[in-house]
Parts: C-alpha cells; structure tokens; sequence
C-alpha cells in the first residue's frame, strides 16, 4: 500500500495505517435507525463513543441521502449542522471533523464557522457547480464519491455498460478538474449503494484496489449496513453487523485507507487484526 498522508491546517494526517471515520447523522431520517442523533444528550453521546472507541475522523451528516430521501433546504441542512457541530467542538475541539455536503455554501460556512477539515461530497461537485471552485478556495481534503443520479432518483434502475470502467472514468474526468484547480488532498469513494445494484456494488469491491492502484490516490470505503449486505443477507440494517465487519476485513485487505462506520469499536479491530497481518512475517 502507498503511504498518504492529508493536510490538515497544515499538519499531515497519515494514512499509512488505516483509519476510521465514525459517522455522526443529526438527520431524522437516516436508513439506520440506531445511528439518528436528534437531541444535544444524544449528540454528546455519540461525539464520545466515536473518539473513546478509537476513531481519528468524526463525519457530521444533516442531510439523510438513502434512497428516496426527503429533498432539505440548505437553511434546514445548515440549522442541523450547527447544533452538531457546535457540540463536536465543545466536546472535542481538536478533532478532525468531516461534514457530509453537496453544497458548497453549506461547506464554506462549516469550515468558516466551525472549522471543519474535510469536505466529503456524496455528488464529486455534480449536485452544485460551485463545489470545486469552493474546495479549491478553502483548501481543504475532499471526499469525492460517485453516485449516478441524486439520492432521490439513484435507486430507480441504475444502468451500467461496465461499471467498474464508468465509476473510474468518471473519477478521472474530476481528479484532473480538481487538480489544474490546485486541488490535491483529494480522497477517492467508490459509493456503494449510490446508483447501483447488488450485483453492481459486488462488482466494485471485486476491482476495489484498481482504485488506488490507478489514480495514487487515497481510498474510502462507506459500506456499513448498507444494502449491499442486508439484502444479500436477508437481514434488517440492524442485524447487518457481522457482514459490515466481514466487507471492512475484504476492504482493508483491498487496500482501504479510511472505513466510514456506524460501529466503531468493531472497525478499529479489523485494522488492528488486518494491519498485525500485514506486518507479520512468517518464516518457513
């Protein structure tokens, strides 16, 4: 695996061992139940149970983007934002903070406002036009995933030629947008579940470590509870634990540098088990 590291305010944050992302969702309408946080007691909560069980990324959402998701202002996204950010940077000043957002508006004000460090964009820029010339201006990391469609039409007959070779042209086209823009910390994030079938989110984590093989880039996999796994499992989001830890070890051993999680306890071991593995050299 190549070494990466990001730069944070002008610290490098290092990639060469895997790291978790733990998701914070102030939304009232997330696919995982067990992952809403709505009041100020609950946020509190979760901001410590993501950093006391071993996360180094706390990723703040105030838009839900499951499929057929409630289309929300982004006054409404924003109103949401602030209590949840608010309380990160009361209970955790230092921590690195991403913010779940298309908009550009919405990211300017999270970085301005509260700091923010990482900018992670479910639409790589396409669900507004401003978005690189905004990453571009903060200099900040950027996530940038691809979905086909938005959250709200994504899941109605999702079609690929080939999507392994759509997904990397697509990834091309804007990592050299972003790069002439003077963008570099940028972190690549296949979206399984956005846009694309069982067979489909299969496909790509069969080829998942083409990903950074291609593009020298740094990798984030967001597969936790997905569908991915609960409708092959014949199971609930709830009950979708085992298999979300199964995709993280297939993940890692694929070349992951991030896990975005709901269960951070449970990610943090699988490095830890993946990464022992790695450096352990057996001699016949």
């Amino acid at each position: 695996m190549n070494h990466y590291s990001l730069n944070i305010h002008g610290t490098l944050f290092e990639l060469s061992t895997p790291q978790v992302m733990g998701i914070l969702n102030v939304t009232p309408d997330s696919f995982y139940a067990g992952s809403r946080t709505q009041t100020e007691k609950e946020i509190r909560q979760r901001c410590r149970q993501i950093i006391d069980e071993g996360a180094s990324i706390i990723d703040v959402g105030a838009y839900s983007s499951r499929p057929d998701a409630v289309h929300i202002s982004a006054e409404e996204e924003m109103n949401r934002l602030h209590t949840g950010l608010r309380i990160v940077r009361e209970e955790y000043p230092d921590a690195i903070v991403s913010v779940d957002t298309f908009r550009a508006e919405v990211a300017e004000r999270c970085v301005g406002e509260y700091g923010v460090n990482i900018i992670n964009d479910i639409a790589a820029g396409a669900m507004d036009e401003q978005m690189f010339a905004t990453v571009a201006r903060l200099q900040v990391p950027y996530i940038m995933m691809h979905m086909q469609g938005t959250p709200q039409t994504m899941q109605q007959e999702p079609h690929y030629d080939n999507v392994v070779k759509e997904v990397f042209l697509y990834f091309a086209t804007r990592i050299q947008q972003l790069h002439e823009m003077g963008v570099n910390d940028i972190i690549l994030d296949p979206g399984f579940g956005f846009g694309k079938t069982l067979a489909h989110n299969y496909e790509l984590m069969a080829h998942l470590e083409e990903i950074p093989r291609t593009f020298d880039l740094p990798l984030l996999v967001g597969v936790s509870r997905k569908s991915m796994i609960y409708k092959l499992l014949n199971c609930t989001p709830a009950e979708a634990l085992n298999g979300t830890t199964v995709l993280h070890t297939i993940a890692l051993l694929k070349g992951a540098h991030i896990l975005r999680v709901h269960d951070v306890k449970e990610a943090v071991e699988a490095v830890r088990i993946v990464e022992t593995l790695n450096t352990t050299h057996i001699s016949c």
